[in-house]
């Protein structure tokens, strides 16, 4: 079966996910497309093959899988007319600007195969940390240090301002970008109980923090902290840096997707791999990560169940309202409770 995908939304995310498509093994054609800004969705339809449309719902009309890939304030809307039409649905993150639009989000897909992108449980690099921090021989996760920066996203390569209207964004770094990073502190180490937040709004954007600073309680009794901040330094796009210490084993990931990563245990030295060298070994471990685009087509065209999908951006939208309600009290420890 030839997926037909159709997007929503023709910016830098969707040529992102169009890229994927077109440089996985999936068997999809692009359908429609629609964008408000009419050049944006013509300079998509050139390099992609796909119809520029007049609107979204000729796009849902003429696809079995749609993409929304707009601001995030227009996603509860485009999802819900794509998955009451029976579409086949994915939402970039995240998916809506606060606690109760993500819940009746994730309920609006009820019986269509739904697909998020918290694209960094595709990771090579984090694979092969989860690896590391799941071995028994590493005994007990202790900490967790998260570290992302990244350049204000109103300027440069994101050719966008509306991360900087909270009307379409909901809100800051914390949500917008670093909700990637919460479903990972959360994909290390398990549930966390409780948040300590702080934020701060340094550019001056109303609205729109640029600095978050949070302390999270794991259930297992570990601790995860993470500092998430934009800034102005173009030559840095955006980068990750985590160390975990467990019981006997230390280990820190620099670059999402192929390292390098290094670590080390007791009476052993620092070992380090990187590039072609990790992917190698995550294939040798059997952790190779599949095309996370071309797995949502493959679950569409055998109509199975996609992953991560609307459950698991709800889960981390929970953790997010959590260190939200924290910063608002100015950092005082609340519950993160169930999803």
């Amino acid at each position: 079966m030839t997926v037909r995908v159709g997007f929503l939304g023709a910016g830098l995310i969707a040529g992102f996910h169009a890229r994927s498509l077109a440089a996985s093994e999936a068997d999809m054609a692009f359908a429609g497309v629609y964008d408000a800004d009419a050049e944006r969705a013509a300079s998509f339809a050139s390099w992609t093959g796909a119809t520029v449309m007049p609107g979204a719902d000729e796009v849902i009309a003429g696809c079995d899988a749609v993409y929304v890939c707009t601001w995030t304030s227009e996603h509860a809307a485009l999802v819900g007319a794509a998955a009451s039409a029976g579409r086949a649905v994915f939402c970039e993150k995240p998916l809506a600007g606060d606690l109760a639009g993500a819940t009746a989000m994730a309920a609006a897909v009820h019986g269509v195969i739904n697909q998020v992108g918290l694209v960094l449980r595709y990771s090579s690099s984090l694979a092969l940390l989860r690896h590391l921090v799941e071995d028994p021989d590493s005994g007990r996760l202790l900490s967790v240090t998260f570290h992302d920066d990244q350049i204000l996203p109103v300027r440069g390569w994101y050719d966008s301002t509306w991360r900087g209207d909270p009307a379409r964004a909901g809100s800051g770094v914390l949500l917008e970008h670093s909700i990637h990073d919460i479903d990972q502190i959360e994909q290390l180490g398990g549930p966390v109980t409780q948040v300590a937040a702080t934020t701060a709004y340094l550019h001056g954007i109303t609205g729109i923090e640029d600095l978050a600073a949070a302390t999270f309680r794991y259930a297992g009794g570990g601790v995860a902290n993470l500092t998430t901040v934009w800034h102005d330094l173009p030559e840095r796009l955006n980068d990750r840096r985590i160390e975990v210490v467990c019981d006997r084993m230390w280990a820190m990931l620099e670059g999402d997707w192929i390292g390098p990563v290094r670590w080390q245990r007791p009476g052993g030295p620092v070992q380090r791999l990187q590039g072609d060298g990790l992917l190698a070994r995550v294939d040798e471990l059997g952790l190779t990560q599949a095309n996370p685009d071309g797995e949502f087509v493959a679950a569409v065209a055998e109509g199975r169940p996609a992953s991560p999908d609307f459950g698991d951006a709800l889960r981390a939208h929970v953790v997010v309202d959590a260190a939200y309600r924290s910063a608002a009290t100015g950092g005082s420890a609340v519950l993160v409770g169930p999803t």
